[in-house]
Formats: C-alpha cells, sequence, structure tokens
C-alpha cells in the first residue's frame, strides 16, 4: 500500500518508543502514532512522512490494547488534557519508562552491564493533579467567551481545560473563577497577531498548605485601574490567595511571564517545606513542579552517597540550593552553583531564613565555576549534578574526570543526555554503579534518572 501525506491507513501499534510514541507497521513501513499503547488498532491519518517512516494521528481507534485506560472515547491529544501518556494505565506508565531508560541507556550510553532498577512510582493519590506551577494563554472562543487552556499540538489555538488533570486542585478552582468573575468584567484579552488587548496568561502557584499565588500576566507597560481592582476582589474573596501580582509583558514573545512583576496584595512570597527547610516562592522562582516525588527524588540521590558527614559537596546547577540545603545537615560545606541569578538570590535568603551557615552560593555557569573552584585549591569530596535538559558540556566532564573527584551523583531530567554524559564518565575512568528512575511527572512521557559514579583506582 502506498502511503501519503492525507492517507487514513489501519496501524497495529505494536510497540511504545522513546518519546511516548505507538509505533506500528503498514506494509513494513514504519508508522509513528502518538497517543496509543500496545495492541491497539486505529485508523490514522498520515501528517508527515520520510524516507525510512511516516507519523499519523489517530483518528479511530478500532479496538484497544490492554493497557489502555478504560474510557476509550478519549483518543486526542486535547482528550488527554496534553499528558502523552494519559491513555496508558498508570502501572503501565511505570513499565515502559523503566524500559525506556534501559534501551536509551544501552543504544546511546553503550551500558549493559549496570541493572537499571524499576521505576519510582507516585502514589495513587499524586498521579493526577500534582502541578503546583499552572500557566494558561487566555483566548476568546467562537461565543467571544474568555477562556484558557493550552494550545493544541503544533499550534497558538487555544483549547479550553476546565478542570485540567495535571494542576492542582486548588488552582484549577482558582482558575475558573478568575475566568467567571472575567466574562462579567470588560477586560481584554491578548491577540498575538495584532498585539493588541491586555489579558495575556494566568499564572497560579500552590504548596503543600493549600495556599495560592495568583499572578495575572497583561501586556501592558504599568497596571490598569480596572485590572487591579479586579484582582483585588479576587484576593478578598478567595481565602486561599495569599498573595496577588501582575507581571508586565508587553514584548512580542513567546516567553509568558514578563520582565517586571509588581506584588499588589497580600505576602511577597508563598511558602513551601521539604525535610524541614521552608522555601520562599515568588512569581519567578525555580521550584520542582510536583512536591511529593520531588521529596523522592532527592533522598534517592542523597541516599546514592556513601557517607555525607564531614564531606566538600558541590551542588551542581542548584537552582534555588534545595538539594544543597537538605546534604547541608549531615555535609560539613556545601558549594552551590547557579547561573540564574534570581534563583542565587532566593538560595541566599532561604538559607539565612533556616539558618543554614555551611552552603556558600556561586553564580556562573557551572561548566566553568565547577573547575574554578577545584582549581583554586578548594577541597571537594563528591559532586551533585542536577542540569538542565542538555545535560553537561562535554569538556567540561572530562576535565572534572581529570580533577579525579571520586564520587558523582547525577539527577537528570533527560534520559538520552545522562545516558550520553554517562559514557563519558565511563570512558573517563569512572564506574556507573546504580541506575534509578523516577516518576516526576505521570500521565507523561517526562523521566528522570539518578545515577551514581565512583573513580575507578
Amino acid at each position: 500500500m502506498s502511503i501519503s501525506v492525507g492517507n487514513k491507513v489501519i496501524v497495529d501499534i505494536e510497540k511504545i518508543v522513546y518519546g511516548g510514541e505507538g509505533l506500528g507497521f503498514v506494509d513494513d513501513f514504519a508508522v509513528f502514532v502518538p497517543m496509543t499503547v500496545p495492541g491497539d488498532r486505529v485508523e490514522a491519518e498520515i501528517i508527515s512522512k520520510k524516507k525510512t517512516y511516516a507519523r499519523g494521528i489517530i483518528t479511530k481507534l478500532l479496538s484497544a490494547g490492554e493497557e489502555r485506560i478504560e474510557d476509550t472515547s478519549k483518543i486526542s491529544f486535547e482528550d488527554f488534557h496534553g499528558c502523552d501518556f494519559g491513555m496508558l494505565n498508570y502501572e503501565s506508565q511505570l513499565k515502559y519508562k523503566t524500559e525506556l531508560v534501559k534501551d536509551v541507556m544501552e543504544k546511546i550510553g553503550g551500558v549493559k552491564d549496570v541493572p537499571v532498577n524499576f521505576i519510582i512510582g507516585a502514589d495513587e493519590e499524586d498521579i493526577k493533579n500534582y502541578r503546583n506551577k499552572v500557566i494558561e494563554p487566555f483566548a476568546l472562543d467562537k461565543n467571544r467567551k474568555i477562556i484558557t487552556g493550552m494550545f493544541k499540538r503544533k499550534s497558538h489555538e487555544v483549547f479550553e481545560v476546565k478542570e485540567n488533570v495535571l494542576s492542582s486542585n486548588l488552582a484549577n478552582k482558582i482558575i475558573n473563577n478568575v475566568k467567571r468573575m472575567l466574562n462579567k468584567n470588560k477586560i481584554s484579552v491578548y491577540r498575538e497577531k495584532e498585539h493588541k488587548g491586555i489579558l495575556r496568561h494566568i499564572m497560579v502557584r500552590t504548596n503543600s498548605f493549600n495556599e495560592a499565588m495568583l499572578v495575572l500576566i497583561i501586556n501592558s507597560k504599568k497596571v490598569p485601574k480596572d485590572v487591579e481592582e479586579f484582582l483585588r476582589g479576587i484576593y478578598e474573596n478567595t481565602d486561599e490567595i495569599k498573595s496577588v501580582y501582575v507581571s508586565l509583558n508587553n514584548e512580542i514573545t513567546n516567553v509568558a511571564l514578563g520582565k517586571e512583576n509588581i506584588h499588589l496584595f497580600g505576602e511577597k512570597y508563598i511558602k513551601e517545606e521539604i525535610n524541614g527547610i521552608h522555601f520562599n516562592i515568588s512569581p519567578d522562582s525555580f521550584f520542582q513542579i510536583n512536591v511529593n516525588q520531588t521529596k523522592k527524588l532527592y533522598n534517592t540521590g542523597i541516599s546514592f552517597f556513601d557517607n555525607i558527614e564531614n564531606k566538600y559537596i558541590v551542588d551542581a546547577f542548584s537552582g534555588t540550593g534545595t538539594i544543597g540545603m537538605i546534604l547541608s545537615k549531615e555535609a560539613e560545606k556545601i558549594y552551590s552553583i547557579e547561573i540564574v541569578r534570581a534563583a542565587v538570590k532566593d538560595g541566599i535568603r532561604t538559607a539565612k531564613e533556616n539558618d543554614i551557615e555551611n552552603i556558600e552560593f556561586i553564580t556562573g555557569d557551572v561548566n566553568k565555576e565547577l573547575l574554578n573552584l577545584i582549581e583554586s585549591g578548594k577541597r571537594v569530596d563528591s559532586v551533585i549534578f542536577d542540569p538542565p535538559r542538555k545535560g553537561i558540556e562535554g569538556d567540561a566532564l572530562v576535565k572534572l574526570a581529570g580533577h579525579k573527584i571520586e564520587e558523582i551523583v547525577y539527577i537528570s531530567c533527560n534520559p538520552s543526555t545522562f545516558a550520553r554524559d554517562s559514557k563519558i564518565l565511563i570512558n573517563e575512568g569512572y564506574r556507573l554503579e546504580k541506575i534509578q528512575p523516577v516518576d516526576m511527572f505521570p500521565q507523561t512521557s517526562h523521566i528522570e534518572v539518578i545515577g551514581k559514579f565512583r573513580l575507578v583506582k
């Protein structure tokens, strides 16, 4: 059968590949279909074709695989609120994520002799509604009603989500209340093509104490009086909202938050607690979005150190210094390295408020500052990495290995770059001792991985 863009084909899904898409074959020609599970038979419309494979979008579910959720009426990206693993039951999500890490470690990292532990999953009550930070764009529907939601796949068209399956229940409540009240007012919605209108995005940050920060992101250089009065009404009538900001963003950009955040009502921060340390959260603070799984992630990573007491440890790509401050309870000294100044500022404030004195914050690029620290003669016994998705620069890893740091713990949000960096460290004389995936983001294909490396003497 000839496959071309626009054709509809019948595909039997055989497996899930890295990235979360289902794979099947039509006359031995590979077809990738998102939102499908092994055992599905689907009708799919071909949306792109390359020499060796095509990609399709499911148009009909003809028969469901055993691992698909019970509600087989949901088949599209929008049905699952953008959750690319939402069609799988949770037990199967965990199984496939574990297998995907094994696959990428072998194919990219060349690692075959180190067992990958089964992924640490979320508790049943945390597999949905776990996000403590939500940003949704404003739009008008066909009836000129103000809505929020998310963008359809590969478009800037917004579809409304009334009860987002990942957002905290409190965030959903506040966003729906704001929309209801906005539809009684006359504040204009931002129109991207014209760069006109006021309302761009709404952001809600929540914590474990059922408290919230509300941030209204607007296309303006100052806070209009009607926006301020609107937010005053929301604040005074919503007990859970403890902090209200307006973020000014009048630039032509896809970045949601503006460069200037104006505090209007309540506290300047909301607080979160991890391992007895209280963290301040502001509109632009970096903080993990799933607190309960974050605790599992950090505690597992910290447990990978053979011994913490009396050690000098570098927390690299530290964000606000969360891991470093937890380690500081037992370690002799922590060096916290982070390039984002706002995150460092938040970390310094948090350390001071929690009476943590054995941590030193360094602002700069980890790939340079870590080597500068070691080459300056400072004692470094161990390093814990938690880099962005792109991983660590290869040259920096090679140079680090040359300094023979005995112990490295590596937390990664991208198994592919973790596998690549693992290969470099192994080639430079390190042994990869442990691999532990953690499911930080249930219902999605994202996976966190923790690795333990030891210098081979």
